[in-house]
């Protein structure tokens, strides 16, 4: 506890080995072995609701012999394990697989093979429960049994229904194409296997809410081929753009953003086949978050733009419409985050939908601002428009509440974040000597967001000739980077404040807030040579990436979830307005580090890593609760490509603007079908190809700062 708030408690640790398989909003933890053991973070869960609690494989009263886990698609895994050898034999002669699927539930195909000469006879059998605890619940290990559990076996099936004091109901039926026993908790089947050949069953779980049961995603009657996790993935990937580089580890990270990025899209159930929102990530966050989903959508550009169309519409369906100082929905407010269980007691602001977030709602604007450069349809803009509009009015009447030009930060109630920038923990804004900043805060980064708000409502305005509109956001924009660039810079320490705190104090930290503002260009061009060089610090550049906060600073560990670690996205981020400005060779050091920590990973980047310097330990070191897969670290290769790329697109305009700078490792990178004004053209280290006509390809890097400024359109440095 500090200055009376009480620290977000740490997320409970998932087990050695923990395997997370995410389709959707439904995801699945277990044991290498494939059992999910009572008393612990393991389950099938569903609508922010742990469904099954208890699923271990028993052969003859004994648990199966896991030897190895076959990952398939983010959603499916191959369990492989052997029975106990038979009495009298040294080795084992029964082969157990257990292939799982998610989805809606779960679908298990369990295979024995009898490799001996003579009949296997045993009893298989499944022990089951379900606690029906709230996702919130398990997340913090503070399971309360709150609903009052029965099973019931039925016509060959096992039902188990969680009935909750207030009326609602949670439910499972677990079904089987063999028959079974069934029996309060277990499911048992009899089984002979004939020499050299095999057995197989099929179980299934069909979850329930309030006595409505969503049709299977892998039926039986049909090819698991067909279902639609497996064909969604399969389109997923046939339209995604094929990328082609002799960088192994950039390759290889690409192509598990792509298959991550699939697997945690989220559908609206009126509109399956619309464009998908994007889940935050696995497994405690697989739910629509405002910050999340918007940048992790924004990175994800290159590769898909159904991501951001999905996510703005779902979001402007839940934008504010009234002050609630619960929920800290105001009007125009962009949601923080959406949540479906049944304990609201445990949820933010006490309600499904939490709006405490200072970022999300100019987050919003400039991803439609984004999205309109890169083509989208004026329809959809024309849809969304109104939407950025209501945002721009909460940033102007709610976010700067006392009218300094800042958007601030302060939470309503005690229910609420105390912190509501990324770094969202009790402590992650301090002091360099360590001290917890006090709000209202305003941070720097969320000023940044601001301005390139406030620029992109500009360049709407300006191509569809609305002077009036265009002249009030550009003049906001203008002024608000000039207030940032005097105010929050430290003129004696050489880099940006962190924040201000409730007394207009400069939050004097070094930390890695100030990339981001390198990214929405609202650092002043004379300023950026010492924000980068800060930023590409001993102090701050660990070896892998840049720490959110330096080793030198009162706060600092490497082991903190805000205070010294490495967050991928952030990274990523840094390395675009570092390449923004110019500074390519530190933006190549920092993909370098990147790229290098994702192939210690296996290719994946986690949520954050550890902060330790890259000469202590010779590969990047996990954090225990990271998320995986995690959205924007998944998102965080794709736009490490662009930034390779300095593509960036004005397609209104009739420009693209594309200057490859590839480091020396690099020397070929082709991308095919990359999505541009609604069709797919090529990028190589030469340029764009494919462009529509009337786009013209100016092959050098974009100014920053001249579309606002109305100044000629010139090269930046690199």
């Amino acid at each position: 506890m500090a200055n009376g708030w009480v620290q977000a408690s740490e997320p409970m640790t998932l087990g050695a080995g923990a395997v997370t398989l995410v389709e959707g909003a439904s995801f699945c933890v277990c044991a290498p072995s494939g059992d999910i053991a009572p008393g612990g973070a393991h389950g099938v869960f569903f609508a922010d609701t742990r469904v099954l609690s208890r699923w271990e494989l028993r052969i003859d009263e004994e648990a199966v012999e896991p030897l190895t886990v076959v990952p398939k698609e983010p959603f499916r895994a191959l369990f492989v394990g052997r029975a106990r050898p038979r009495p009298g034999r040294a080795d084992s002669t029964l082969l157990v697989q257990r292939d799982r699927y998610v989805g809606v539930g779960l679908r298990e195909d369990v295979t024995l093979e009898n490799l001996s000469g003579e009949p296997v006879g045993c009893r298989v059998e499944l022990a089951v429960d379900s606690d029906f605890a709230d996702l919130f619940e398990v997340k913090a290990d503070h399971v309360r049994r709150r609903a009052r559990v029965e099973q019931e076996a039925v016509a060959g099936e096992l039902r188990i229904t969680g009935r909750f004091p207030d009326g609602h109901t949670r439910g499972v039926r677990l079904t089987s194409d063999q028959e079974m026993i069934a029996g309060a908790g277990r499911l048992a089947f009899r089984v002979v296997v004939p020499p050299r050949e095999t057995w197989r069953v099929t179980l299934q779980l069909h979850p329930s809410v309030d006595g409505h049961e969503p049709p299977p995603r892998y039926p039986t009657h049909r090819p698991v081929e067909q279902a639609v996790p497996v064909r969604r993935l399969r389109d997923w990937e046939r339209e995604s753009p094929e990328v082609e580089c002799d960088d192994p580890a950039l390759e290889r990270a690409l192509r598990r953003s792509r298959l991550d990025l699939g697997a945690l899209r989220l559908f609206d159930p009126d509109a399956p086949e619309g464009p998908s929102a994007v889940a935050a990530g696995a497994p405690w966050f697989m739910t629509l978050f405002g910050r999340d989903s918007l940048i992790t959508s924004y990175m994800s550009l290159p590769l898909d733009h159904g991501l951001a169309v999905g996510t703005l519409r779902a979001l402007a369906r839940r934008q504010g419409t009234k002050s609630d100082p619960l929920t800290e929905e105001e009007p125009g407010k962009i949601m923080h985050e959406l949540r479906s269980g049944t304990d609201t007691a445990g949820m933010l602001g006490g309600s499904q939908a939490y709006y405490g977030t200072v970022d999300a709602t100019p987050l919003f604007v400039m991803l439609l601002g984004e999205l309109y450069r890169w083509g989208l349809h004026r329809d959809e803009v024309d849809r969304l428009l109104p939407h950025a509009d209501r945002a721009l009015e909460w940033i102007e009447e709610y976010g700067d509440a006392d009218g300094d030009l800042f958007v601030e930060y302060r939470r309503k109630t005690d229910r609420g974040l105390v912190n509501q920038g990324w770094k969202d923990s009790f402590d992650g804004i301090n002091f360099a000597d360590g001290r917890i900043a006090e709000p209202p805060i305003a941070l720097a980064e969320v000023q940044g967001y601001v301005y390139a708000a406030y620029v992109a409502r500009a360049h709407i305005a300006r191509e569809r000739g609305d002077a009036e509109v265009f002249g009030h956001y550009r003049d906001k924009a203008l002024r608000l980077r000039k207030a940032f660039n005097e105010t929050f810079w430290l003129e004696d320490r050489g880099y940006f404040a962190v924040g201000l705190d409730r007394d207009k104090r400069p939050i004097d930290a070094l930390a890695s807030n100030m990339g981001h503002c390198l990214w929405t260009g609202i650092v002043d061009p004379a300023k950026a040579r010492s924000v980068a060089d800060r930023l590409m610090s001993p102090q701050m550049f660990s070896g892998w990436g840049v720490r959110t906060l330096a080793c030198d600073m009162g706060a600092y560990n490497p082991m903190s979830y805000h205070n010294g670690s490495v967050w991928p996205h952030d990274c990523a981020l840094i390395a675009t307005g570092l390449m923004r400005y110019g500074f390519v060779a530190e933006a190549h050091r920092l993909v370098r580090g990147l790229l290098d920590a994702a192939t210690a990973f296996g290719g994946r980047l986690p949520e954050l890593f550890c902060g330790f310097d890259r000469s202590r330990y010779e590969a990047p070191v996990p954090y225990p609760t990271s998320c995986s897969p995690q959205a924007w670290a998944a998102a965080a290769p794709v736009q490490l490509l662009r930034v390779l790329l300095r593509l960036d697109p004005a397609i209104p305009q009739g420009r693209v603007w594309c200057a490859p700078a590839l480091p020396e490792s690099i020397t070929e990178l082709t991308v095919r079908g990359l999505p541009l004004a609604g069709g797919r053209v090529t990028v190589t280290r030469d340029g764009v190809t494919g462009l529509p006509d009337g786009v013209e390809l100016i092959a050098r890097p974009r100014d920053p700062l001249a579309a606002l400024e109305g100044r000629p359109e010139t090269a930046t440095r690199g």
